[in-house]
């Protein structure tokens, strides 16, 4: 049996110190039917990680210490630790580096984080990538520090769907955009982008982490892919949410995107727009690959029917009835650049032909 070592021992009790033991118990009773539809868990050993998150925002906290529970409760081999919240650049707590650098291939892994894992050079530049080569089946919500604790119930809305149906439509929709050399995309706001994507793989994030080297997020609920290159061209306003190297902010004043060759040329707008391009020259002045800061790196479609837009990135890009794209890093997810960011900018009711055919949804 996985050892209950002082990490899920000092977990829990600082989840009762902190009155967060009680949401925790509660909520597991809604996750315990995770572990079955997406990763059919049999005798495998479950790592869950999370992390103490901020005032009245420990969602992470909470959702690990649920999962934990859940686990407990299906007398599955689980543990749980929690660290201190981690941003770019920091390194992650040496539980955390030894907990995953010293799982041995083929058990499950479980990330809640409030901002990010934390560096561990043990892992690569890419805790994806690793985990795919561990043989590790995964699930993980990044960002979760965008929502309020008292709001943790909306993230748990857009976990509890009918998964089959879900991954079959998904399945759908994937074959489709996998096939497609092509994509137009407009909006009522004012969106008309031309995206190729010929010869690129799509991918389904369906929350079918089954298969061992697979994992994604959850809340799952989206079909995307990366460019074939820089033939993108045209323009984005996102009047959903969008996401900048500190926080997801809801769009109160849509933020228009002039696109060129794959390139970010000139963002308008008010409040929300002087973020994003604060963020994108600060991104600039810190990275070793400044050129690949405002390419355009993803085109998503949310498929979620209980998500809503509620400025958590995590539950934001999967609602039905949006697209997003990404800004900079793709090469973990298939594509080729590599830059110090990845942005999503979520903006609502899309029209979406591939190859000049109306895609249903």
């Amino acid at each position: 049996m996985y050892l209950k070592y002082m990490e899920t021992v000092e977990s829990l009790k600082w989840l009762k110190e902190h009155n967060l033991y009680g949401l925790a118990s509660k909520v597991s009773v809604s996750l315990k039917k995770i572990f079955t539809p997406c990763l059919a868990v049999k005798d495998e050993k479950v790592l869950i990680v999370g992390d103490t998150g901020y005032e009245n925002r420990n969602t992470a906290a909470v959702l690990s210490g649920a999962y934990y529970l859940a686990a407990e409760q299906l007398k599955l081999d689980a543990k749980l630790i929690l660290q201190g919240t981690k941003s770019r650049g920091d390194v992650s707590d040496e539980d955390v580096v030894n907990g995953l650098s010293e799982l041995k291939a083929g058990n499950i892994i479980i990330l809640n984080m409030s901002d990010k894992l934390g560096n561990i050079k043990e892992l690569g530049k890419s805790y994806r990538r690793w985990a795919a080569k561990k043989n590790h089946r995964f699930i993980s919500a990044m960002s979760l520090g965008d929502l309020a604790t008292s709001n943790i119930d909306l993230i748990l809305n857009a976990i509890d769907v009918n998964y089959k149906p879900f991954q079959t439509q998904h399945e759908e929709i994937r074959q489709k955009l996998d096939n497609a050399k092509e994509i137009n995309i407009t909006t009522p706001a004012g969106t008309d982008l031309y995206y190729d994507k010929s010869g690129i793989k799509a991918i389904a994030a369906d929350g079918n982490y089954t298969i061992h080297g697979t994992g994604g997020n959850l809340p799952a609920g989206e079909v995307y892919a990366p460019p074939n290159g820089k033939k993108i061209d045209g323009k984005v306003v996102i009047d959903g949410s969008s996401r900048t190297h500190e926080h997801t902010i809801l769009i109160k004043k849509p933020v228009e995107l002039t696109i060129e060759n794959g390139i970010i040329t000139e963002i308008k707008g008010e409040e929300e727009a002087k973020q994003l391009e604060n963020t994108l020259k600060w991104a600039s002045s810190i990275a070793k690959n400044p050129g690949n800061v405002r390419r355009i790196c993803e085109f998503g479609i949310g498929l979620n029917p209980k998500a809503q837009i509620m400025g958590a990135m995590i539950v934001d890009d999967k609602t039905l009835g949006t697209a997003h794209i990404g800004i900079g890093s793709n090469y973990w997810f298939g594509g080729s650049i590599y830059a110090i960011i990845h942005l999503d900018q979520v903006f609502k009711n899309p029209t979406i032909y591939l190859d000049g055919e109306l895609l249903k949804i």
